[in-house]
């Protein structure tokens, strides 16, 4: 019965995915945002008290990936999909104008192949999550951007749409919305060395990389609030291009 305990952790972080999806298809985006918050520490507890308990099982790691296809694959695709609905739904007011941000209760979420595009995120994070469970490489690092990071991103573009009316306009572009999407499908599989957020330690040492991030991450936070997100994740990523990290066994 003691195994079973992370797993339930697991499945709280399911159960926060799933209540996620359902505010963001009803453009309740701030509750969203505290359902994901939530499903990203029981993401990291399940792990923590599986340690704690000394338990482990192969049963538990495919379950921590079937609840993370759900909270990080499926919920980042859905983001981008009511967020390029809205910016199709929008488009008649420019210029961009905080008003015209209010009225969305017309907006029906149906199928729409304009907004189509943004379902393959949850492909490329299926097929991400399938290799990591394999590659012996990511145990210290990882190779390509992790799901959590992914929809950490598209959840910061949903909380400036929220939260921001000057700049919503702007993010609900489809000249933002379509790159982003087509960037992070290539980076969730790609082969470039992604730095974690394990500590080694809490010396300077072997930890530069993620002390500049935390410092810039905090700073970004205190300037931009709830709009700082996005920034957050480009600074990650621009850091792991200049200074990637030592990547680990062979797979």
């Amino acid at each position: 019965m003691k195994a079973w305990i992370p797993n339930f952790v697991t499945l709280l972080n399911l159960f926060c995915g799933c209540a996620a999806l359902i505010c963001i298809l009803d453009l309740r985006f701030v509750p969203a945002f505290w359902f994901l918050f939530a499903a990203g520490w029981f993401d990291f507890a399940d792990g923590l008290v599986a340690r704690a308990l000394d338990v482990s099982s192969e049963h538990g790691k495919e379950l921590d990936s079937l609840a993370d296809m759900v909270s990080f694959g499926v919920v980042p695709a859905v983001i981008y999909y009511v967020l390029l609905l809205m910016g199709d739904f929008l488009a008649p007011a420019s210029p961009p104008d905080p008003d015209a941000f209010a009225p969305l209760a017309p907006l029906t979420i149906g199928w729409s192949w304009y907004a189509a595009p943004a379902l393959l995120v949850a492909m490329f994070s299926a097929l991400r999550l399938a290799k990591f469970n394999l590659d012996t490489r990511q145990t210290e690092n990882f190779m390509g951007v992790a799901t959590p990071t992914s929809t950490v991103y598209a959840t910061g573009l949903m909380l400036i749409v929220a939260t921001n009316p000057d700049w919503a306009p702007y993010v609900l572009s489809p000249y933002v919305l379509y790159p982003s999407i087509l960037v992070f499908s290539y980076l969730l599989v790609s082969e470039h060395p992604m730095f974690s957020f394990k500590l080694k330690g809490f010396g300077w040492v072997g930890n530069e990389t993620r002390y500049i991030f935390a410092a810039a991450a905090i700073g970004l936070f205190m300037l931009l609030w709830t709009s700082a997100f996005p920034f957050i994740v480009a600074v990650y990523l621009l850091l792991n291009l200049v200074s990637p990290p030592r990547a680990t066994s062979p797979l």
